[in-house]
């Protein structure tokens, strides 16, 4: 029963994930049409970016901790890539140069839509199967 509340949890957290990445998009493509300014573009993108990494790291902590480590080997190469913009600090998101990389940040941030999907997609997977094999 304890796999069962990991995979619960670990799906709440994909869909705050998800949540987040979807917000993003959202804020870029209210750019992209003249909705908003730039400055409020960027202060809304950067406020959620550290919760974004945060929540990624949570749950990659959790598979491994768990034991579950086909998931936890999935959540790397996300968590890597939101370490190295970290550390190299190119994580925000500059309002100088927000038209300039719009297309890029709207590719990343699709991207990762996808990955998270997929790992949804997963848990679900995942979770169904436990339910199943707890059942019997």
């Amino acid at each position: 029963m304890g796999d069962l509340y990991v995979w619960l949890i670990s799906f709440f957290l994909l869909i705050a994930l998800l949540a987040l990445v979807v917000f993003q998009l959202m804020c870029l493509a209210d750019l992209e049409f003249d909705y908003i300014n730039p400055y409020d573009s960027s202060t809304r993108i950067n406020r959620v970016i550290l919760p974004e990494y945060i929540l990624e790291g949570l749950l990659g902590a959790i598979y491994l901790m768990t034991g579950h480590w086909i998931m936890a080997l999935f959540c790397g190469p996300y968590l890597y890539y939101n370490v190295k913009l970290y550390t190299s600090k190119r994580h925000l998101v500059d309002v100088t140069e927000i038209f300039n990389m719009l297309h890029k940040e709207k590719k990343q941030r699709l991207f990762k839509l996808f990955y998270l999907v997929f790992l949804l997609f997963l848990s679900i997977f995942w979770m169904i199967l436990t339910a199943l094999d707890d059942h019997e």
